[in-house]
Formats: C-alpha cells, sequence, structure tokens
C-alpha cells in the first residue's frame, strides 16, 4: 500500500458552501469553527453516496469520532466566497481513518488545508463505555472502501 501523502483517489469527494453572514467575524473573514463543520459535513456526505447514512450507524451503536485534526489557513475566506471541499480518504494508519481535505476557490486557489482522523468506536457487547474497534464490520469496511476509491470510482 502507498504512503498516505503518496495515496491519491481518482476523484475527490466534493462539497460546495457559501460564506454567509453567519460564518464571518466581525471583519467578514470566515470563522475558524466553519471549516471544522464543512468537514464534518463533508464527511457525512460522503458516507451516504456511498450508502452508508450516519444516523443509520449510530443507530448501531457505532460512532466515528474525530482523534486528530488540523487546519492549515492559506488564505482568508470571506463573506460570499464561493467555497468547494475537496476530500479524500486515504489508507488506513493503524486504527485511523485519515482524510485530507482542500478548500478551494473559485479560481482553483487553496484557501486552506486539512487533516482529519477518525477511529470507529462501538459497543459491541453491549457495554456502556465504547471501544475503539480494531475490525470494521463487514458493509463499513466495504463503504470505506468505496471511499477511498473516490466518486468515480464506485466499487
Amino acid at each position: 500500500m502507498p504512503p498516505a501523502q503518496q495515496f491519491q483517489p481518482a476523484q475527490p469527494w466534493c462539497l460546495q458552501r457559501r460564506v454567509l453572514p453567519q460564518h464571518t467575524d466581525h471583519a467578514g473573514v470566515m470563522w475558524h469553527g466553519v471549516y471544522v463543520a464543512w468537514l464534518e459535513e463533508g464527511r457525512v456526505e460522503a458516507l451516504a453516496s456511498v450508502g452508508l447514512d450516519y444516523a443509520e450507524l449510530s443507530s448501531r451503536g457505532l460512532e466515528m469520532p474525530v482523534v486528530s485534526l488540523g487546519i492549515d489557513y492559506l488564505q482568508p475566506l470571506r463573506h460570499g466566497d464561493q467555497v468547494t471541499l475537496l476530500s479524500e480518504v486515504l489508507p488506513f494508519k493503524g486504527v485511523k481513518l485519515p482524510w485530507s481535505c482542500r478548500f478551494m476557490d473559485p479560481d482553483d486557489r487553496l484557501m486552506a488545508v486539512a487533516r482529519v482522523e477518525l477511529v470507529l468506536v462501538g459497543s459491541p457487547d453491549g457495554q456502556q463505555v465504547p471501544k475503539v474497534l480494531r475490525r470494521y464490520p463487514e458493509d463499513l469496511g466495504r463503504a470505506v472502501t468505496r471511499l477511498q476509491a473516490g466518486p468515480g470510482m464506485m466499487l
């Protein structure tokens, strides 16, 4: 399997948004928390695209919490800006499922870069405290494989 930094799916997952007034600070610059919200929205929508509804996952006692998050803000996003979030699901790093995300403006300029790592947790035996699961349920494993392939390569 190639190293994570060299892995590139055929096509990234795409989420398009516009910076609205409620997304900005007093100077009209997008607030940092909006980046985090859009990263989560992009992940949930990508999962839905491969047939795995996050609410259904939760109803099974499974969750995919963020265990690591980093964002490099390269250029400010401002009120009214159109933004495209391009997300790629990288190969596993142990139990962690890493995502690499880019925030692009309409001129294809890189505005921010984010790295997010998730783990799968659950209570398989009805335990109250969820544990990190080292093996994914079969359907979730197939969904992750489809996520890693990208939307243009649905397996």
